[in-house]
């Protein structure tokens, strides 16, 4: 089978060695495409490809269209909202992601924006600490745990709020669960959002979450701009000038921020979360090894559509 890598920001040069160890010994042919510069260049690596690694590349209905083969393609991530998943089913291809490559580099970049806005961006005026703030985690899946484990080091008070993970597992991990958002939110100085960007979570979070946080509230995006209602941010921005957000991602009114509230907020310059060395190899050799595993088992685990 042809696999195709085709990534118009390239996996590490490590990554794709060990991307080719996995291909190589199971008797597949990878193909690079790197650095594409135009969707053209794209569609015409596809047209003979069996399967497609990609990174934050769109997949699209006209991509679908061009790969006459492709059976399967592989985000190498946690978030695939770059795949159109409706096209991949009306195509009869499997999508999947890497869930769990990148959670400790995400939550790593979190604490690390938390600990710089802490310090006031270490510009020499007092600071604050993170031992003994209250922390909640809105979700508690892979990122959640590896926030947590974190946490606990830091000696922070830890609290979580997720529907889909009981609260014996939360327990387990040194996290006390609440039973609502709302309650999450109410204790929390610290709020850390790790959801996925879907009908049911755009703009879920918003002004009545916001208005009941604790003094000196940090809220922490290092999941998709989209899962914040942005209007309701900026109210409380007007409104309250103890609130702060830091954030992976720009957010659409970044000039209002860099205008109105400078030292109040953190936007990576682009998103940051997954781009570490070791997340870089384990989100490309995962995606591999599960294209291997499909073509030779028909294992569809990490399957993502319908």
């Amino acid at each position: 089978m042809k696999i195709l890598v085709a990534t118009e920001k390239p996996f590490a040069p490590v990554a794709i060695s060990l991307i080719r160890d996995v291909t190589d010994s199971t008797g597949h042919e990878l193909t690079l495409l790197e650095n594409y510069k135009d969707v053209s260049e794209l569609l015409a690596a596809v047209t003979d490809a069996d399967a497609l690694i990609v990174r934050s590349d769109k997949v699209t209905a006209d991509v679908l269209d061009a790969a006459k083969k492709l059976r399967i393609v592989v985000r190498a991530g946690a978030g695939y909202d770059n795949l159109d998943l409706e096209a991949c089913t009306a195509h009869n291809v499997v999508a999947m992601n890497t869930p769990g490559q990148n959670s400790n580099a995400v939550a790593e970049l979190a604490f690390e924006m938390m600990l710089y806005h802490a310090r006031g961006g270490f510009g020499g005026k007092s600071g604050t600490e993170l031992r003994g703030k209250s922390l909640g985690l809105h979700a508690f899946g892979n990122v959640g745990k590896y926030m947590a484990e974190i946490g606990k080091g830091f000696g922070m008070e830890l609290f979580a709020f997720d529907p889909f993970v009981g609260d014996e597992d939360m327990k387990m991990a040194g996290v006390t669960p609440c039973k609502s958002p709302e309650e999450l939110y109410s204790k929390c100085r610290y709020i850390s959002l790790h959801m996925p960007a879907n009908e049911k979570t755009k703009k879920s979070i918003g002004y009545d979450f916001f208005k009941i946080m604790p003094e000196a509230a940090v809220l922490v995006n290092t999941a998709r701009k989209e899962v914040i209602d942005e209007e309701a941010l900026l109210k409380i921005f007007e409104e309250r000038n103890d609130f702060s957000y830091l954030s992976d991602v720009e957010p659409d009114s970044k000039a209002v921020f860099e205008e109105k509230y400078k030292g109040r907020f953190i936007f990576t310059a682009k998103k940051m979360g997954a781009q570490t060395e070791e997340a870089n190899i384990n989100a490309g050799v995962a995606a591999a090894k599960q294209i291997v595993d499909y073509f030779s088992t028909g294992n569809e685990k990490f399957r993502v559509n319908k």
